[in-house]
């Protein structure tokens, strides 16, 4: 769960965005609301940032001069590294978000975007980057945030970002029913319920029996 001791001024924040004035305002927004953010402009710029500095948040382009914002997410993947990424794009198909969340981001925002929105993101990005319990469990299953796995059984299964999210929030609250709408804005930077059922519903296919995700009020409950 997020730090509640955590303040901006202690995160650093890469912005990769080719558009001058589109990059200005989210790096000067960002800025404001007390981040410390290192504006590049592509590829090869974020790319080297992000091999001295270790960043709490990457916000990405993916139509960028060098290539697509895709490739840095994936290399950082790659290389072990698992700082939270969030795509910033015109490119909002159901096939092209796929894509994104399939290279490792953890969020996608379509443009044109307020920057309201984008700071509520990063926000809860970067709270579950600065979680201090990075094995979480609850009887059999086992929840590895570092490395964003998931095993169950000792079987190792395959999550999609928002799955991912969803089930390590139900799991460090286990046994306290979380409300929809909080599992919209951890899974999703957004305080919109209307994908949760479908994601949950996901999540008790691939995790299967004994069901440990139950409906409970307005929200869901883990318990064995």
């Amino acid at each position: 769960m997020p730090d509640d001791r955590m303040t901006p001024r202690d995160l650093w924040i890469l912005v990769c965005e080719d558009d001058d004035e589109l990059g200005e305002r989210v790096a000067s927004g960002l800025r404001g609301a007390g981040y410390t953010v290192d504006l590049t402009r592509n590829l090869a710029e974020a790319g080297q940032n992000c091999g001295t500095r270790r960043y709490d948040c990457l916000i990405v382009d993916r139509g960028l001069p060098d290539g697509d914002g895709l490739d840095l997410i994936r290399g950082q993947r790659e290389s072990g590294r698992r700082t939270p990424a969030l795509i910033i794009t015109a490119r909002d198909s159901p096939h092209e978000r796929a894509e994104g969340y399939a290279c490792g981001a953890d969020d996608y925002l379509a443009k044109p975007f307020s920057l309201s929105e984008l700071a509520t993101r990063v926000r809860t990005l970067c709270g579950r980057r600065r979680s201090t319990t990075q094995v979480l469990a609850v009887g059999d299953l086992v929840v590895d945030r570092l490395r964003r796995r998931v095993r169950r059984g000792g079987v190792l299964l395959t999550m999609t970002a928002r799955e991912f999210n969803a089930l390590e929030l139900l799991t460090a609250r286990a046994g306290t029913a979380v409300s929809r709408s909080e599992i919209a804005e951890y899974c999703c930077g957004t305080a919109s319920s209307a994908s949760v059922e479908d994601v949950i519903r996901r999540l008790g296919r691939k995790l299967g029996e004994p069901q440990l995700i139950h409906a409970s009020g307005s929200g869901y409950l883990m318990h064995i």
